[in-house]
């Protein structure tokens, strides 16, 4: 039985969360964390008063009660860093849904782990689909170099690109390297019209109520374009990916970054 604990329970990722470790077989929910003030268990949030877990607020005291397999982390940038940090501490794999972290964090945990021999998982996207966007796209980008990157989000999202969308441009850099696209002496009326920049391909954020995660990797060629899209109309899409990621973590002695690494292996 995997034992499992969810840090940022009371979000909506964190509540899906919570929900799929709990109907999904060969999984125990034994911790919710959140850092906002809620007395009361996770079940009566969710609906499941059978589900007597109560909220807690303090992740090191959680993790030396329960001593977890697995800390599931949707939570927000400035607040995961210390998590992984105290998970790797006390030999629990880390799964992070939560983006927004910089390069340079996510290659120190990934040393940290390898150190500890222990696994863990930084995910941008668990949907499958989205995944199989990335794929598709790097793929694509080896006979179609101009490409740009059109990202929609909800607009409570904190991070701008989406982890999702610098996962794709990295892995399509990977393949046509940095490249110059358009016209050499274009100007913005208006600053950040043209969106942001990675490795000479545009990435552009949108955020607007109603979406939760979109995002379509457009390639233009000579006489033609091609469109390679994935949407998500509900966090539900996300929980197949992540119920995978728990059961992969458990066989790692590494830290990876991007489910596609283990899931197209």
């Amino acid at each position: 039985m995997i034992k499992v604990v969810v840090a940022g329970a009371l979000g909506k990722m964190g509540q899906e969360s919570c929900k799929a470790v709990l109907n999904a077989e060969g999984m125990e929910l034994v911790g919710a964390m959140d850092c906002k003030e809620f007395h009361g268990s996770i079940g009566s949030f969710l609906g499941k008063p059978e589900v007597n877990i109560q909220i807690s607020n303090n992740i090191e005291q959680v993790l030396l009660e329960l001593k977890p397999d697995v800390l599931i982390d949707f939570t927000r940038p400035g607040v995961v860093q210390e998590n992984i940090e105290l998970a790797l501490k006390h030999g629990v794999r880390p799964v992070i849904g939560t983006t927004g972290m910089a390069a340079s964090e996510i290659e120190g945990f990934i040393k940290s782990a390898s150190e500890k021999k222990i696994g863990g998982l930084i995910v941008p996207n668990f949907a499958i689909g989205a995944l199989l966007m990335i794929k598709f796209a790097t793929e694509a980008a080896k006979y179609f170099p101009n490409v740009e990157i059109i990202e929609l989000h909800h607009d409570q999202k904190m991070d701008a690109p989406s982890g999702t969308a610098l996962k794709t441009a990295e892995s399509i850099a990977s393949v046509r390297g940095n490249m110059s696209q358009g016209m050499p002496s274009e100007f913005e009326k208006i600053d950040g019209a043209r969106g942001g920049d990675f490795e000479g391909m545009k990435i552009h954020s949108i955020r607007l109520p109603g979406f939760v995660a979109h995002q379509e990797v457009i390639f233009g060629g000579t006489g033609q374009t091609l469109s390679i899209r994935h949407d998500s109309i509900a966090r539900e899409s996300f929980m197949p990916g992540l119920i995978l990621a728990v059961r992969k973590v458990m066989s790692l002695d590494h830290m990876v970054y991007g489910l596609e690494n283990i899931l197209f292996e």
